[in-house]
C-alpha cells in the first residue's frame, strides 16, 4: 500500500467531511459554476469563514477556481463529489 497516497485521501476526506463545506459542494452541480458572492448568498455564513472553507476545498484539489475579471469562480473539480453528496444526503 503507498501510505503516501492513503494520508492524501484522508486529508480530502477531512476536507470534505465538514458539515459547511458539504453545505458549499452542494451547492455545486456537475457544470455549476459559483463566484464567492453567489456562495455567500446561498450559505448562512460569513465571509471570512466563507474564504477559509473555500481554502480548505482548494488546497485539497475538491474545488476548482478561476478569475474572471476580480471575482473569483468555483466549481467541482470532479463531479462525482455531486453525486456522493446526493447520495449521503438520502434517507
Amino acid at each position: 500500500m503507498d501510505f503516501a497516497k492513503l494520508e492524501c485521501i484522508a486529508n480530502r476526506i477531512r476536507a470534505i467531511g465538514h458539515p459547511q463545506r458539504i453545505a458549499i459542494i452542494s451547492l455545486f452541480n456537475k457544470d455549476n459554476k459559483l463566484t464567492v458572492s453567489e456562495i455567500l448568498d446561498k450559505v448562512n455564513i460569513d465571509q471570512a469563514t466563507a474564504s477559509n472553507h473555500l481554502r480548505i476545498l482548494r488546497d485539497q484539489q475538491v474545488l476548482a477556481v478561476t478569475r474572471s475579471g476580480r471575482n473569483k469562480i468555483y466549481s467541482l473539480k470532479n463531479s462525482t463529489l455531486d453525486e456522493v453528496v446526493s447520495y449521503l444526503e438520502e434517507e
